[in-house]
């Protein structure tokens, strides 16, 4: 069928079409960026060509050479067939305002925790300057870390990643932000190693439960799954952060995490615990809040 194709289709409407209806035909999963087979298949047309990605009807009667043709199908078959997800594909994923590399060393980025950082956490942390020392646990592609500088000018962030293979790739995005003086990278596990306190910990860390590893679909095991799943009851990192985040906090310090569909699970587990869940794009479920004062109240 690609073969036919690669000497059949002419324009960008031709492999629009035959995108989507081999997407549709493999029944894909979405939740890498795009939620449906046409904004997937122009995303990954616009962006092999080169043309602006937010950008479709001008270009859909354009004709293309029979090697930007063949190329675009090339990316069509390892998305349908492979099930590759599309940012492994562009090597480059959106967050907010902020776009990353991304490759398959690294999950892509996907957290609610960007939506909470400046204004919503102001509750807590009235000015951003106050925020000298910040912590990204399991950093991952740096997304998280960098926007932690952002939002917070004045604070120096560790990045932390068991993985140096994650490292490297945080380090390329790291770099193309110009943050190389403000942001360290830390290769540990977990908090090992971790001394000074913190004004702000934020984390998202592997969350998925065994029985939904087990029935996650092939997209999502391109990523890797160190990053995904954290034992039976998909708490085991959780666990670890909620031992240490009173050391490692200053005494108004503030601790984020996102704990995905995890919240009944995680409030069973700490009762004595005084959790605000804050309100994302996705609900009230996914991040929650601590201050240390909650933690050491509660014995933690």
């Amino acid at each position: 069928m690609y073969t036919q194709a690669a000497s059949t289709l002419l324009t960008i409407r031709d492999l629009l079409r035959f995108a989507i209806s081999r997407f549709n035909e493999a029944e894909l999963s979405y939740g890498h960026g795009s939620s449906n087979a046409h904004d997937e298949a122009a995303y990954l047309i616009l962006s092999t060509l080169k043309l602006p990605i937010d950008t479709l009807d001008p270009y859909l009667d354009a004709r293309l050479l029979p090697g930007e043709v063949e190329t675009v199908l090339d990316i069509i078959a390892r998305r349908a067939v492979e099930r590759v997800p599309a940012a492994y594909l562009t090597h480059e994923a959106w967050q907010g305002e902020f776009n990353f590399y991304v490759d398959e060393r690294v999950l892509v980025p996907r957290s609610f925790i960007y939506e909470l950082m400046g204004e919503p956490l102001e509750p807590w942390i009235e000015h951003p300057e106050l925020v000298h020392r910040a912590l990204d646990l399991c950093t991952g592609s740096g997304c998280l870390a960098i926007q932690l500088a952002h939002h917070y000018p004045d604070a120096q962030v560790d990045a932390v990643d068991i993985s140096l293979d994650a490292l490297e790739v945080a380090s390329i995005n790291i770099e193309n932000y110009g943050l190389q003086e403000r942001i360290q990278l830390i290769h540990s596990d977990m908090t090992e190693g971790l001394e000074e306190p913190y004004d702000l910990i934020i984390s998202n860390p592997p969350y998925v439960d065994q029985e939904s590893v087990d029935e996650l679909p092939e997209e999502y095991l391109h990523e890797p799954e160190l990053a995904l799943g954290s034992g039976r009851d998909g708490l085991d990192a959780t666990r670890v952060i909620l031992a240490e985040a009173s050391r490692l906090l200053n005494p108004k310090g503030v601790l984020l995490v996102e704990i995905g569909h995890n919240r009944d699970v995680l409030e069973a587990a700490y009762p004595q615990l005084p959790f605000v869940w804050l309100e994302t794009s996705g609900g009230d479920g996914f991040v929650f809040l601590l201050t240390r004062e909650d933690l050491t109240e509660a014995g933690l």
